[in-house]
């Protein structure tokens, strides 16, 4: 027995140990008592099969002999040479979602988990499960993403890897407008993460960020503020520089929604310093895209700084193969800032660009872009082109349900309809605008639905 199949056998799970124990007898035909070979009891192979002892390693050497299979598939449920091939097609997996690359990631995933056995390791199966639930996520899979992460989050874990799931998760509830269920989702945790002793992980932080954005999202910006503060105070106490980041990128976006746009681009200018200490260019572009929309609502709106940083976003998200839907976000900025700087052409093609990219995957996104196709429309005269498109954002925005962020988009709709001479389809936004708010609920409206 080599060296590292003698640490294997010493630390190995007796309950996995003994499920591929009693499959490889009952395949090869043995009883207990055969499988004892004279050298125990058939009563002691039945505690080993239960799970409720741990052979020495010798002894388990020897019936790995008996039983005419290679040591390494009791000990591994694979061959080492088969592990090995299933970490490196892991690996792919996650460098493939790291760089965007959402659909490969989910396909080599999914083929891991059917070449898996019964016998397989747990570890291999459990993190091929959780590549695949974060692709689904990414690959606009929401549903089947949520069941997915409520499996693999049922059993807390001090590791890092449960945190990530826990935030996906939430970061999935709040994607489907299901804003308690992303709040439970951390305070749930909050206890459990306390009695493992790991509060002070830089996930465990991200968590607390994340659910903070729950908040913002259902309205209650004055506490997601709150919990934004105790998570950068956090980060600094267990010196997360990640993690604190990630508090000022979301303490931003609360101020931004507050209307305070001069205290969000500070925040935002914070959370940039820190990230651009690490590598993750993925979330810098994203930051800084962030950055220029704000830049692009100050007034006078700073049209040239805006358009420096989001070339610069374009630049380190073409560097970390951002998937669809930041390039999405990335490119309705980009229409912003050229239609405010007069270039009409290139506005158009950015907005196609996001359209395109968010049609299936971001329809908040989608319908922002429409919206902003039609205020092109309506500029240049063309009153029917406008409607139109102001029409298709309604029928996207009317399937995307309440939420905070659809609601300002609704206001902005309803203005914009009434400006285009169609005053039915405007009052009907405005109504919806105030569903998607709180104010009023669905059976209040008068008129119904244009789309």
């Amino acid at each position: 027995m080599t060296p590292e199949l003698a640490e294997i056998s010493r630390t190995i799970d007796p309950a996995e140990l003994g499920k591929r124990l009693r499959l490889a007898r009952v395949a090869a035909g043995m009883t207990q008592t055969d499988l004892a070979g004279g050298e125990v009891t058939a009563a002691y192979i039945s505690r080993i099969e239960a799970g409720a002892r741990r052979p020495e390693s010798g002894l388990l050497e020897r019936m790995a002999g008996r039983l005419g299979v290679p040591l390494e598939h009791l000990l591994l449920g694979v061959s080492v040479d088969q592990q090995r091939e299933i970490e490196l097609a892991l690996d792919y997996a996650e460098l493939a979602a790291a760089s965007g690359d959402a659909a490969g990631a989910l396909q080599q995933s999914e083929t891991v988990l059917a070449g898996l056995t019964e016998t397989s390791p747990r570890a291999l199966r459990r993190r091929a499960e959780h590549v695949r639930a974060l692709a689904l996520e990414s690959n606009g899979r929401i549903d089947e993403a949520i069941i997915a992460l409520e499996d693999l989050t049922a059993a807390p874990s001090a590791d890092p890897v449960w945190l990530r799931e826990l935030i996906a998760l939430s970061r999935c509830y709040r994607e489907t407008g299901e804003f308690s269920r992303a709040v439970a989702v951390g305070e749930r945790a909050s206890e459990t993460i306390t009695k493992l002793g790991i509060e002070g992980l830089t996930e465990a932080i991200q968590l607390t960020v994340t659910v903070a954005a729950a908040y913002m999202q259902s309205g209650d910006t004055e506490h997601a503020k709150r919990m934004c503060l105790r998570a950068i105070a956090a980060a600094e106490r267990y010196g997360s520089p990640i993690a604190q980041a990630s508090g000022y990128w979301n303490a931003s976006l609360v101020e931004s929604r507050n209307g305070d746009h001069v205290a969000a681009l500070g925040l935002a200018k914070k959370a940039i310093a820190l990230f651009e200490l690490g590598e993750d260019s993925r979330n810098l572009g994203r930051l800084r895209a962030q950055i220029a929309s704000m830049e692009l609502r100050a007034t006078p709106p700073d049209i040239e700084a805006a358009r420096i940083g989001l070339e610069q976003a374009a630049r380190e998200m073409e560097w970390s193969a951002a998937g669809p839907v930041d390039m999405a976000g990335l490119h309705l900025v980009q229409a912003r800032a050229e239609l405010l700087g007069g270039d009409i052409a290139a506005a158009r093609e950015h907005i196609v660009k996001s359209s395109d990219l968010a049609r299936d995957l971001a329809p908040t996104i989608h319908a922002e872009a429409l919206v902003l196709h039609g205020r092109i429309a309506a500029s240049d005269g063309a009153l029917q082109e406008a409607r139109d498109h102001y029409q298709q954002a309604v029928a996207v925005l009317t399937a995307v349900g309440a939420d905070r962020q659809a609601a300002q988009l609704w206001f902005e709709l309803g203005a914009l309809l009434r400006e285009a001479g169609d005053t039915d389809a405007a009052m009907d936004a405005f109504q919806r605008a105030s569903i998607s708010t709180g104010l009023f609920a669905p059976n209040t409206m008068v008129s119904q639905p244009t789309a």
